[in-house]
């Protein structure tokens, strides 16, 4: 479309300019009658806007007989209707009517309406864009590593399951996989919306069409076609441009009614103006000008516009939308209602406390010991204590003689010393008493306490727990802010939900809730007169994400496939939850900033073109009128266009707060 427009438009203005050279009235206008005269100039300047009419009008007359079979007339008839009747006339009053011929404001007004479409088709091509910008982030080859490690070059489509391939320094990585050997930093900010590259080491997924930093990397090939991220991110990008919106569907009903408008007061301009005893020529431009001024053109892209630039907008940052209509709905949310394990928290164990009971020792040493003997252990527990040990910074001792405790824990020798990390269950087998009020508070509070033992002698407890997200904080901040009620619901036991959920300052916690439970339980909340949006990991808690108004897998990951939710959020960060909220709210305020501008316009410009404005000397033509329709489609469309920019730098103003109050919590 883009390329025909500006084809048709080059050619029609070199005849157009003609047309206008030639034309009596516009010599008359300029004051200077005659002064491009010959025999036969007449005919020569029908020529020309013939060859206009046929050749740059006939985008719009085709478009007229396509919308009068579907029955639903719009933007096309109008256009047609006004460049037919404006050419049959003229052609009419050069054989014999009395009149004046219009084929310089026929000309005009095509040329004039071809540059209008040609750049809105511009707008439209770049706005819709996210399609193609994603498949542009694939490469086309690939550095396939054979079983006796020599490299051969092959096209993507040639990869299967189970294939190793090299990712040198700056390349991209051909498709989704595993690294097998290497270490490198991987920029994945096309993809996910994270600015910093992200560490790869042996272990580490990889995104297909992410861009590899300095080290080299061998990755084994997980998933090809169809059933890669960017496959699966590039058919939730097509369903949400395909989804109709309710605002879309408002913005069509007007400009279908607009047209019929158009057509009514069009044909009665001309009616009165005739009865009023104007000349037929007058009150046919009016006409004219009426149709034209009034293509509902700018009311039908007011909407799809926005749409398609806030889809490429959330793809870009990793906010993937599955329903429009959901999308829209978030500017009004009322309550986010979160699942625990894995959204709030990152559903693995960190050490919560070191209470120091005996044996003169304190904190540091407890821990050092306990990570030493954990150290040969594969339980999440263990992990647990081997991760707080890590962000301490403390060093861990050798241990020899590992044992394992069915049921009880495990035993080593440190520093010559029998260690034992165990449960206070043993100790109770074992008859030994380790009552203290801070172990007790620690275990109210529905952390899981392990005991030190060091030859016999109670060292000291270690509380773990499920490790509260950092961002969790700052999100349930930012949406308290704008607000919002914060909410948790979880299977977990209540007094270790009250204890996330005071460490975040939620406003609610429902706990020991099963999963079938949680739809009902989000309906409850809905009962009571709020908007809700349920937050959780779209396996099991689908019934919820489904009753919610809006459902958000957050921590999908590379399994964007969350067939519950409406919007699905690629990285693990419940601070994107308040990132849709915002980017909902400014998509909705430009798609009423460009149905105000559209509609406005018609209230103001209609009546101009009937011919109201002329006791105060304004007369619009057809060309000046196709001139203000183009201009106002020009205009709806870059008003959405900055609807990018916009959510661009809000989304960066947000995390640059973000890092800022994190880096104020850190010091």
């Amino acid at each position: 479309m883009v390329a025909d427009f500006r084809r048709r438009f080059w050619i029609c203005l070199p005849l157009t300019l003609g047309v206008v050279l030639l034309s009596q009235h516009i010599q008359m206008l300029v004051g200077l009658p005659g002064i491009i005269a010959f025999p036969g100039d007449r005919l020569v300047e029908a020529a020309l806007a013939t060859v206009v009419f046929f050749y740059g009008g006939w985008p719009f007359i085709t478009g007229l007989s396509s919308e009068v079979r579907q029955g639903k007339p719009g933007m096309m008839t109008l256009v047609s209707l006004a460049i037919v009747s404006a050419y049959i006339y003229s052609v009419a009053v050069l054989g014999g009517l009395a009149g004046e011929v219009f084929f310089w404001e026929t000309a005009t007004l095509i040329l004039v309406m071809l540059l209008g479409h040609w750049l809105e088709a511009k707008s439209v091509l770049g706005a819709s864009g996210a399609l193609q910008a994603l498949v542009r982030l694939m490469p086309s080859t690939a550095t396939r590593l054979s079983a006796d490690g020599a490299q051969e070059e092959v096209p993507i489509a040639a990869l299967k399951p189970g294939d190793l391939v090299l990712v040198r320094p700056g390349e991209k990585v051909p498709t989704d996989g595993t690294v097998t050997e290497g270490s490198s930093s991987v920029d994945e900010s096309m993809l996910t919306g994270e600015s910093r590259p992200v560490d790869k080491t042996a272990g580490g997924r990889v995104v297909g069409g992410s861009v590899n930093g300095d080290g080299a990397l061998t990755v084994r090939i997980d998933h090809t076609g169809g059933e890669t991220y960017l496959s699966q991110v590039i058919r939730l990008v097509e369903q949400a441009q395909a989804t109709r919106s309710r605002t879309q569907d408002l913005a069509n009903r007007a400009a279908g009614i607009l047209t019929w408008v158009a057509i009514g007061v069009g044909g009665g301009t001309f009616v009165v103006w005739l009865l009023l005893g104007a000349p037929l020529a007058f009150a046919l431009e009016r006409m004219v000008t009426v149709m034209v001024i009034s293509c509902p053109h700018a009311l039908g892209l007011a909407v799809p516009l926005v749409v398609a630039v806030s889809t490429e907008l959330t793809a870009r940052n990793g906010l993937l939308i599955r329903d429009r209509a959901a999308f829209e709905r978030a500017r009004s949310l009322q309550a986010v209602v979160f699942d625990k394990t894995g959204t709030l928290t990152e559903g693995r164990f960190g050490v919560a406390a070191v209470v120091p009971l005996g044996a003169g020792m304190d904190e540091a040493e407890v821990l050092r010991l306990a990570a030493g003997l954990e150290a040969s252990s594969e339980h999440p527990i263990a992990k647990g204590i081997l991760r707080g040990a890590s962000e301490r910074g403390i060093a861990l001792p050798a241990a020899t003689g590992f044992r394992n405790l069915p049921g009880e824990g495990a035993r080593a020798t440190i520093d010559g010393r029998e260690i034992e990390v165990v449960s206070p269950g043993t100790l109770r087998r074992r008859g030994i008493d380790a009552t203290d009020s801070r172990v007790a508070a620690e275990q109210q509070a529905g952390r899981t306490v392990v005991f030190v033992v060091a030859d016999g002698v109670v060292a000291g407890a270690v509380a773990l727990a499920d490790v509260v997200r950092p961002e969790s904080r700052e999100a349930v901040r930012q949406l308290q802010a704008l607000g919002l009620r914060c909410m948790m619901l979880t299977g977990d036991a209540k007094p270790v939900a009250e204890q996330v959920g005071r460490e975040l300052g939620l406003d609610e916690v429902r706990a020991e809730v099963l999963p079938h439970q949680k739809s009902e339980a989000v309906q409850a909340i809905q009962a009571n007169g709020l908007t809700v949006a349920m937050v959780g990991d779209g396996v099991n808690d689908a019934p919820a994400l489904a009753q919610s108004d809006l459902g958000i897998a957050i921590g999908a990951g590379t399994d964007v496939a969350a067939e519950a939710a409406d919007i699905v959020l690629v990285r693990n960060d419940p601070r994107d939850v308040v990132a849709i909220l915002a980017l909902a709210r400014a998509t909705y305020a430009k798609m009423a900033q460009n149905l105000a501008w559209a509609t406005g316009y018609n209230v103001i410009a209609i009546p101009l073109a009937a011919g109201v404005g002329i006791p105060w000397g304004l007369l619009l033509t057809p060309a000046m009128g196709a001139a203000l329709m183009s201009l106002s489609t020009v205009v709806v469309a870059l008003n959405a266009r900055l609807l990018g920019r916009q959510g661009e730098h809000r989304l960066a103003a947000l995390r640059q707060d973000i890092a800022r109050r994190n880096a104020e919590v850190s010091a």
